[in-house]
Parts: structure tokens; C-alpha cells; sequence
């Protein structure tokens, strides 16, 4: 069951370091600490993601601006509270991480690979431009009864097949993570700037089986 869970939900990134790592949280007395990688597009742009990492990995490789990582691991969603209101933070929980070289060089620097469940009815839509676009949630199982709740996004004939998929329905998707900057107005009018994340699909594949139970609620 353990391998199970681990194969639901598989990521391998390449980037270079451009946060410090800050102390995120603690669990049973053990530490993790969250940065930044900097992943390079086919566009030449970049996607900005969060790593989570556990103090484990310190004595070996603590991670420094400028440092070239590869990392292995889960792409994990939770519920971060403050005055503000309630955030779904999604970063990518590093199980295996080693220096590399080059992120531009690699033929694909930023691979994901989801097994998990819709949770809410897709969402259609055309751009000005007539690009069709499907927002899917997808909830996938993992470890204590617990789900991560991941915003994907399919484009053109993935997209228009997304849009007739029911909720419960068991869905496979590879593609690459995906980051953007977008305004937000809070409740005195400020607005302010935050980066939303998602899974650009590349490819999806139905699967026909009886759907788990599965809890469609944002708690990681």
C-alpha cells in the first residue's frame, strides 16, 4: 500500500535555487524548511515553485542561491490560516535531492505524474484567442486518510474532453508544473500580488474502475 501511495503522485524537477530555505513547520519534533526553484520553459520564462524539505537533508546538502537541484518527491497541497484568510499552499515535498548541472540543457527539466480523482466539475472556457481551456481539481490519495487537492489545467481536444468528465471520476495525467502571477483584492481594497500554481497537462488517460471515497475538501 505504502509503494502504492508513493506512485500516485510522482515529480522530478530541475532548477536553480533562488530563495533561502525559512523554517515552514515542524512534525513530531522534526523540521522542514521551504525555498524556491527556479525551473526553465521551452519559452525561455520560468516557473518558480516551492520546495519543502526536512532538516534530514541538512548534514549532507543544505540548499544555497544559485544551486543547481535535482529533487524527487510528491507534489503536496495543505491549508495555510492567517488574518488574511485561508491559502491552499502547494509545493513539492523533496524525497531525494542531488546537485546537478545545467536545468536549460535538460531535454525535461520539470515532470509530474498524478493518479487521483476529480474532485469538483471541470471548468470550460475559450480565451479571446479561442484556446480552449478545462480547469480540473484533482484529489490524490495519500498516506492517514489524507488527500492532496491539485489544480490542473488541460488545453485544446484534452480540454474538450475534460469538460464532460463527471466528479469521482479516476483520472491519470502527466505533465509539468506550473506557475503565474495574479492580482487579488482583499476585503479594504488593497490588492496585492500572489502566484498561483498548477499542473499544465501535456497528457490524460481515463481509468474505469469504481471510484474511492475520497473527500472533496481543500484539506491537505
Amino acid at each position: 500500500m505504502e509503494n502504492t501511495y508513493f506512485e500516485n503522485n510522482k515529480v522530478t524537477v530541475i532548477g536553480r535555487v533562488c530563495s533561502n530555505p525559512a523554517f515552514s513547520h515542524m512534525i513530531y519534533g522534526e523540521r522542514f524548511y521551504m525555498f524556491q526553484l527556479e525551473i526553465p520553459r521551452l519559452s525561455e520564462n520560468y516557473d518558480t515553485i516551492n520546495i519543502t524539505v526536512s532538516e534530514r537533508f541538512f548534514p549532507v546538502l543544505e540548499p544555497k542561491l544559485g544551486d543547481i537541484l535535482r529533487i524527487e518527491g510528491q507534489f503536496r497541497s495543505y491549508n495555510s490560516f492567517s488574518q488574511t484568510g485561508s491559502r491552499l499552499i502547494l509545493t513539492v515535498f523533496a524525497r531525494e535531492i542531488t546537485y546537478a548541472e545545467h536545468p536549460e540543457e535538460h531535454p525535461d527539466p520539470n515532470q509530474i505524474f498524478l493518479n487521483g480523482y476529480i474532485c469538483k466539475p471541470p471548468i470550460y472556457r475559450t480565451t479571446p484567442f479561442q484556446r480552449e481551456i478545462a480547469d480540473i481539481l484533482l484529489a490524490v490519495n495519500r498516506f492517514y486518510h489524507k488527500s492532496d487537492y491539485i489544480p490542473c489545467i488541460a488545453w485544446g481536444r484534452n480540454a474538450k474532453f475534460a469538460r464532460r468528465l463527471e466528479v469521482g471520476t479516476h483520472l491519470k495525467v502527466w505533465g509539468r508544473i506550473q506557475s503565474r502571477e495574479y492580482q487579488k483584492r482583499l476585503d479594504d481594497d488593497q490588492l496585492v500580488t500572489r502566484t498561483a500554481y498548477e499542473i499544465s497537462i501535456s497528457k490524460m488517460e481515463l481509468e474505469l474502475d469504481i471510484p474511492q471515497e475520497t473527500e472533496c475538501s481543500e484539506n491537505g
